[in-house]
């Protein structure tokens, strides 16, 4: 038996419902990115916001896009954020943190985008907007993957080197901090 295109009781298509829940797990999940007091948490909920977005990514039918959000976000960027954040001493945020303070005029402004974006998104002709995404996507994919791959791997070696390198310099640090012993 063939999986009919769109929900028989919803009568949106198999992609529609995908994209409401990765859009739903990345709002839910960047919310949480603002909200929590433990750090590392955040660190994890922003990874989980990437990923959903890179899913988003592949449902709009940009795999090239998707495959360099995880590479870079995920892959380098949260990482990163995760290593340095583990290499402090403090992982939890003060008790009255500075946007808990900013709540109103943020929710505020919150609001206002959401507006404007949604009229933008209304009042816009989308067209063949996915087939033009797909051709550009796939003409970049080529260059990149065909003209410039020593490049791009030169690149991601220079960036796990920069990697490694800070957490050394952290760490040599870190042990000459606890040879002097307390203040």
């Amino acid at each position: 038996m063939a999986i009919p295109d769109t929900i028989p009781i919803i009568g949106l298509s198999w992609s529609d419902v995908l994209f409401l829940i990765l859009s739903g797990i990345m709002l839910g999940s960047g919310l949480l990115v603002v909200t929590m007091r433990d750090i590392i948490r955040c660190g994890l909920a922003m990874i989980v916001c990437f990923g959903a977005l890179a899913g988003i990514y592949v449902v709009l039918g940009a795999p090239l896009v998707a495959g360099a959000q995880v590479l870079v976000y995920i892959g380098a960027i949260s990482v990163l954020v995760l290593f340095a954040i583990m290499l402090t001493q403090t992982k939890a945020g003060p008790t009255r943190l500075v946007f808990q303070t900013q709540a109103i005029p943020a929710a505020f402004a919150a609001v206002i985008l959401a507006l404007l974006l949604s009229l933008v998104v209304a009042a816009t002709s989308w067209g063949a907007a996915a087939e033009r995404l797909h051709a550009a996507t796939d003409d970049i994919a080529r260059v990149l993957f065909r003209d410039y791959v020593l490049p791009f791997e030169v690149v991601s070696v220079l960036l796990l080197a920069a990697v490694i390198g800070g957490v050394y310099l952290a760490k040599r640090e870190g042990s000459r901090d606890d040879e002097r012993g307390p203040l």
